[in-house]
């Protein structure tokens, strides 16, 4: 499976204080550009960009992936171990995720 596009959209309300987090990535012929955007009440929105090659996203399991791997390792009822992924964090940081 490879994601060619993926958005993520969290909104929190605290105290009548709006605050909206978008992560939308992009698929490219050379690698993922992730925009990160934040906007907090009636502030500009913060916008943010990262582009990462296709090295670096290498077995890449972004959050809908994740879910679908999840649910397969529950079927089975096995984890393998050292299942260690490179990901995106809430921040559009490449991190790794480990099972």
């Amino acid at each position: 499976l490879e994601t060619l596009e993926q958005e993520e959209q969290e909104c929190l309300e605290i105290s009548k204080h709006l605050i909206e987090r978008r992560t939308h990535m992009v698929s490219h012929q050379h690698g993922m550009t992730v925009t990160r955007t934040l906007q907090e009440g009636e502030a500009e929105p913060q916008c943010q960009s990262f582009f990462y090659s296709q090295v670096e996203l290498r077995g890449l399991l972004p959050e809908g992936a994740s879910l679908l791997l999840l649910r397969v390792l529950a079927r089975r009822q096995a984890v393998p171990p050292n299942l260690i992924f490179p990901a995106i964090d809430t921040e559009g940081h490449l991190c790794t995720s480990s099972y």
